[in-house]
């Protein structure tokens, strides 16, 4: 398994958390890499350096420390920009995560596009992220939200999506891959459907932008959210991209400085793409740590990490499905080839946080609760689960010694209860 783990030998070294553990009784493993990334060396380091040397406020100043910053952020927009294969920088919105770039789709999009009874298509997989705004629109405006099954191996239902897209939809608001099945979506067959009926599709593509190459045009959707800690970029910054056309439709989302032209005591008229949708002074450090990350992740080649990961999740699976009594959520690595590196479970009578905190307590970092899928939680019946998640800093070292925890953790807790 040596040759397995190649990747994560050549990358650890460029991430001080890994890097710094000689001893192995400390050693921290971190099987959480879902709900953050860790920070390579080379993002601390940009986002550091503009702290220390760069310091400015962007697009305002004629001195030189603001042309410089600017030019900083501008290309992190360009390096995001080409990233997803956008036609032009001007479709890059920086925001600070992803939810806030769906809730900006949902109040400016949503508000000036809906109208009572349209409908709104989702599935029963999303994030809270990807359900709570277009809740909030929906009593907004009037409109229905209708969502879509899944089966019974967790991958997302087409024939019932097909069934729930028709004239009165409007969008169809998905994520790529599931934070919690591990379900990689068909999201090029999807937008088909989807734009046959007239509909539009965003794509929250947390999961995926730091897995995979990621292609808007190629994938035909018209809105995409992304996040900068997801990517092993800083946290606080993420970004929206859209199809120029739709962004110049849209209202703005914020009020204030930055994203104007003119302003008078009684109106205002707005500045041009992409800055009408970002008021006031940006995350600037953090949007230029993004663009390293960015750079940091295609230096290895997002090809490249998904082989990798595959081979390491398929070793996962077979390490899992041999514990007892274990219940696995969402398709298998051999069910489905784009399936997330993670592993969501339960056993039954034994909670997921005591499951957690054992393997805490043996330096093993894991995510229980119900990952922000309450909806889908109550879909099984269940109140919360355990998550390992992989990153092609992972090791089979890594897996092996969890699994044997894992093992120790229900033994002792079956013994307790």
């Amino acid at each position: 398994m040596n040759q397995l783990n190649t990747l994560a030998n050549q990358t650890r070294k460029d991430f001080p958390l890994f890097s710094n553990q000689s001893e192995k009784a400390n050693k921290l493993i971190y099987l959480d890499h879902a709900a953050t990334s860790q920070k390579p060396i080379q993002v601390i380091n940009k986002l550091s350096n503009y702290y220390k040397y760069e310091n400015a406020n962007v697009h305002r100043g004629a001195h030189q420390l603001s042309a410089k910053a600017t030019e900083e952020f501008e290309n992190a927009r360009t390096i995001t920009s080409e990233f997803i294969c956008a036609k032009s920088s001007k479709e890059i919105i920086f925001t600070r995560n992803a939810t806030e770039a769906i809730n900006l789709v949902a109040y400016s999009w949503g508000n000036s596009e809906l109208k009572e009874n349209d409908e709104i298509v989702l599935t029963l997989m999303e994030h809270h992220s990807n359900l709570v705004p277009w809740q909030l629109l929906a009593k907004r405006k009037g409109c229905k939200i209708k969502y879509v099954g899944i089966t019974e191996d967790g991958e997302l239902d087409m024939q019932d999506l097909s069934n729930k897209i028709n004239e009165k939809t409007k969008l169809v608001s998905l994520l790529h891959i599931s934070n919690t099945l591990g379900t990689c979506n068909p999201i090029k067959k999807i937008s088909e459907i989807a734009h046959n009926a007239g509909a539009l599709v965003l794509l929250d593509a947390c999961q995926s932008l730091a897995h995979q190459s990621i292609n808007v045009n190629l994938l035909n959707i018209d809105f995409l959210a992304g996040s900068s800690h997801k990517i092993c970029g800083p946290t606080g910054c993420g970004f929206l991209w859209a199809r120029e056309q739709i962004l110049e439709k849209m209202p703005p989302f914020l009020g204030g400085g930055e994203m104007i032209q003119d302003v008078s005591l009684y109106e205002s008229s707005w500045a041009d793409l992409p800055f009408k949708f970002e008021a006031g002074t940006p995350a600037i450090g953090e949007a230029i740590g993004m663009a390293a990350a960015i750079n940091y992740l295609q230096s290895i080649g997002l090809d490249k990490i998904q082989i990798y990961e595959k081979e390491l999740t398929k070793y996962l699976f077979e390490k899992l499905k041999n514990i007892n009594d274990i219940n696995i959520l969402g398709p298998s690595p051999k069910q489905q080839y784009n399936r997330a590196a993670l592993a969501t479970f339960y056993i039954k009578g034994i909670h997921s946080n005591d499951i957690a905190e054992l393997l805490d307590s043996k330096n093993i970092c894991i995510r229980s609760g119900h990952h922000c899928c309450q909806p889908l939680h109550k879909h099984y019946n269940l109140t919360s689960t355990a998550r390992v998640s992989l990153s092609f800093t992972s090791t089979t070292e890594e897996i092996d010694f969890f699994i044997n925890e894992l093992i120790s953790a229900i033994t002792f807790l079956k013994a307790n209860s």
